[in-house]
Protein backbone atom coordinates (compact mmCIF):
# COMPACT_ATOMS: atom_id res chain seq x y z
CA UNK A 1 0.00 0.00 0.00
CA UNK A 2 1.56 3.35 -1.00
CA UNK A 3 1.72 6.14 1.44
CA UNK A 4 -1.32 8.29 -0.35
CA UNK A 5 -3.33 5.64 -0.37
CA UNK A 6 -2.60 4.94 3.36
CA UNK A 7 -4.65 6.67 6.14
CA UNK A 8 -2.38 9.09 8.07
CA UNK A 9 -2.84 9.65 11.90
CA UNK A 10 -2.85 12.89 13.89
CA UNK A 11 -0.16 13.84 16.08
CA UNK A 12 -0.08 15.95 18.92
CA UNK A 13 0.59 18.77 17.31
CA UNK A 14 -2.14 18.35 15.11
CA UNK A 15 -4.51 17.54 18.00
CA UNK A 16 -3.64 20.74 19.76
CA UNK A 17 -3.77 22.73 16.82
CA UNK A 18 -7.50 21.51 16.04
CA UNK A 19 -8.41 22.09 20.08
CA UNK A 20 -7.37 25.83 20.00
CA UNK A 21 -8.53 26.03 16.68
CA UNK A 22 -11.97 24.86 17.57
CA UNK A 23 -12.07 27.22 20.58
CA UNK A 24 -10.99 30.07 17.94
CA UNK A 25 -14.18 29.17 15.85
CA UNK A 26 -16.16 28.86 19.14
CA UNK A 27 -15.10 32.28 19.90
CA UNK A 28 -15.88 33.45 16.52
CA UNK A 29 -19.24 32.11 16.35
CA UNK A 30 -20.19 33.95 19.74
CA UNK A 31 -19.52 37.33 17.84
CA UNK A 32 -23.17 36.87 16.22
CA UNK A 33 -24.36 37.81 19.57
CA UNK A 34 -22.52 41.38 19.97
CA UNK A 35 -23.97 42.75 16.91
CA UNK A 36 -25.31 46.58 18.24
CA UNK A 37 -29.07 47.23 17.58
CA UNK A 38 -29.51 49.34 14.71
CA UNK A 39 -30.29 52.24 17.09
CA UNK A 40 -27.25 52.20 18.98
CA UNK A 41 -24.13 54.35 18.44
CA UNK A 42 -21.53 52.50 20.29
CA UNK A 43 -18.63 52.65 18.19
CA UNK A 44 -17.16 49.25 16.87
CA UNK A 45 -16.91 47.14 13.63
CA UNK A 46 -19.53 47.12 11.44
CA UNK A 47 -22.14 44.43 11.38
CA UNK A 48 -20.57 42.48 8.29
CA UNK A 49 -17.66 42.30 10.53
CA UNK A 50 -19.48 40.70 13.19
CA UNK A 51 -21.03 38.04 10.71
CA UNK A 52 -18.19 37.50 8.25
CA UNK A 53 -16.52 36.01 11.59
CA UNK A 54 -19.28 34.01 13.11
CA UNK A 55 -19.47 32.35 9.16
CA UNK A 56 -15.76 31.94 9.90
CA UNK A 57 -15.88 30.47 13.82
CA UNK A 58 -18.92 28.11 11.79
CA UNK A 59 -16.45 27.09 8.93
CA UNK A 60 -13.80 25.99 11.53
CA UNK A 61 -15.79 24.20 13.85
CA UNK A 62 -16.94 22.33 11.06
CA UNK A 63 -13.43 21.81 9.64
CA UNK A 64 -12.38 20.66 12.82
CA UNK A 65 -14.79 18.34 13.27
CA UNK A 66 -14.36 16.75 10.07
CA UNK A 67 -10.36 16.42 10.24
CA UNK A 68 -10.50 15.07 13.96
CA UNK A 69 -12.89 12.02 12.48
CA UNK A 70 -10.79 11.19 9.01
CA UNK A 71 -7.55 13.30 9.64
CA UNK A 72 -8.00 14.52 6.03
CA UNK A 73 -5.22 16.97 5.60
CA UNK A 74 -8.16 18.86 3.34
CA UNK A 75 -9.76 19.93 6.43
CA UNK A 76 -6.42 21.39 8.35
CA UNK A 77 -6.02 23.13 4.95
CA UNK A 78 -9.91 24.35 5.63
CA UNK A 79 -8.78 24.98 9.69
CA UNK A 80 -5.88 26.55 8.36
CA UNK A 81 -7.62 29.04 5.76
CA UNK A 82 -10.16 29.74 7.71
CA UNK A 83 -8.10 31.07 10.05
CA UNK A 84 -5.90 33.48 8.10
CA UNK A 85 -9.22 34.94 6.68
CA UNK A 86 -9.91 35.57 10.25
CA UNK A 87 -7.03 37.12 11.43
CA UNK A 88 -7.02 39.16 8.31
CA UNK A 89 -10.82 40.73 9.20
CA UNK A 90 -9.10 41.35 12.71
CA UNK A 91 -6.22 43.34 11.36
CA UNK A 92 -7.48 47.17 10.95
CA UNK A 93 -7.70 46.97 15.19
CA UNK A 94 -4.14 48.13 14.72
CA UNK A 95 -4.67 50.54 12.07
CA UNK A 96 -7.93 52.13 13.58
CA UNK A 97 -7.61 56.03 16.10
CA UNK A 98 -9.90 55.12 19.47
CA UNK A 99 -9.41 51.53 20.06
CA UNK A 100 -9.23 50.77 23.41
CA UNK A 101 -6.17 48.70 25.26
CA UNK A 102 -8.16 46.12 26.36
CA UNK A 103 -9.91 45.34 22.82
CA UNK A 104 -6.02 46.01 21.33
CA UNK A 105 -4.54 43.15 23.84
CA UNK A 106 -7.91 40.77 23.00
CA UNK A 107 -7.24 41.53 19.17
CA UNK A 108 -3.41 40.67 19.72
CA UNK A 109 -3.57 37.65 21.89
CA UNK A 110 -5.90 36.27 19.18
CA UNK A 111 -4.08 36.69 16.04
CA UNK A 112 -0.31 35.57 18.16
CA UNK A 113 -2.77 31.94 18.92
CA UNK A 114 -3.98 31.88 15.35
CA UNK A 115 -1.04 32.02 13.93
CA UNK A 116 0.18 29.30 16.02
CA UNK A 117 -2.85 27.27 15.37
CA UNK A 118 -2.13 27.73 11.83
CA UNK A 119 1.43 26.22 11.92
CA UNK A 120 0.35 23.08 14.55
CA UNK A 121 -2.76 22.54 12.10
CA UNK A 122 -0.55 21.78 9.01
CA UNK A 123 2.11 20.68 10.58
CA UNK A 124 2.38 16.67 8.40
CA UNK A 125 0.49 14.29 10.16
CA UNK A 126 2.56 10.92 11.19
CA UNK A 127 2.13 8.05 9.03
CA UNK A 128 0.32 4.59 10.05
CA UNK A 129 2.48 2.54 11.85
CA UNK A 130 3.66 -0.39 10.01
CA UNK A 131 1.77 -3.75 10.24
Amino acid sequence: MSQTAAVLSLTRKNKVGLVLAGILGLLDLSNVFMIPAEDSDTPGPPTAVFVATAVLGLITVIAVVYTWRTADRSGSRAVAGSRTLSVIIALPAFFTDGIEAGAMLSVSVFVIVSVVVIALVLSRPAPPAAQ
